[in-house]
């Protein structure tokens, strides 16, 4: 069972390199983020051609969250739960999806719960943009931690917005200032993993490794990249992990998305 996570960065404008990419690598499970489209014009026709069930948590010219799937999904929920003792409740950001999603017969592997997450930037240090990303990331630990209850195979899969370590940057001077490279982003990372959740990317390999580059200043062709895109395995799930790859030509083709995908290989 495949999984994959991909920052799309609008559906519309990058519809055909997500068809040709979906062919070529045919993920069981698609995770998107940024798709900039409300539910309904969401060109859902395209992907079901391919063979693949949709479901979309959607907002108008911004963020967006969808779901594919070539097997069943349910208990699809849309939005990030809130803190128990929270005094706002409201959230208008469309960023999170979850579904339970049924593997093919012949995997062996059980029902997996796929969380597609996009999590704030948090820039411009200073304004009330960078609290909002940590209380976002407070209630997706909240949530990781209530789930882990369940004990079952679950993938927090998503553009995190967030870069762990200095392996996974080329310039630590470059982000200083950034607040993807924050303490605060950081750590609150550091306390999702060590709830008992496994980074796929690291489990396999300790190298530098990177899934966004910008589209200024010719980041692409001087590979300045970062990595922000994980896929994030509960005990249950990191047990079936094969294998990870990060497919980083797809930003060479023609209208690329500045983020690539992620794909994490799952076997019984």
């Amino acid at each position: 069972m495949d999984i994959a996570t991909w920052n799309i960065n609008g559906v519309k404008a990058r519809l055909e390199t997500a068809l040709a990419w979906l062919k070529e690598a045919s993920p069981d499970v698609a995770c998107l983020q940024e798709i900039k489209s409300e539910d309904a014009p969401f060109p859902r026709q395209a992907f079901e051609a391919l063979g693949y069930q949709v479901e979309t948590h959607g907002q108008k010219g911004f963020n967006g969250v969808a779901l594919l799937s070539k097997t069943p999904m349910s208990d699809v929920t849309r939005g990030l739960p809130f803190l128990p003792d929270s005094d706002d409740n409201s959230d208008e950001q469309a960023r999170f999806i979850t579904a339970l999603v049924s593997p093919r017969e012949d995997s062996g592997l059980p029902p997996v719960r796929v969380a597609c997450l996009y999590l704030p930037n948090g820039n411009p240090l200073g304004t009330e943009k960078f609290p909002y990303k940590l209380a976002w990331m407070e209630r997706l630990i909240a949530y990781a931690r209530e789930r882990l209850d369940h004990e079952e195979p679950l993938v927090l899969a998503g553009d995190y917005n967030v870069i762990p370590d200095a392996r996974d940057l080329t310039s630590e001077k470059a982000w200083a200032e950034d607040a993807l490279y924050q303490p605060e982003s950081r750590g609150a990372l550091r306390r999702l993993e060590a709830l008992g959740f496994t980074d796929a990317v690291r489990a396999v390999s300790d190298g530098q490794h990177f899934t966004f580059w910008d589209y200024q200043a010719g980041a692409w062709q001087k590979n300045n990249g970062i990595r922000i895109d994980h896929l994030m395995l509960s005990p249950q799930l990191a047990d079936k992990l094969r294998a990870v790859r990060i497919d980083d030509h797809v930003r060479g083709w023609e209208k690329p998305s500045d983020h690539v995908p992620v794909i994490g290989q799952f076997m019984a």
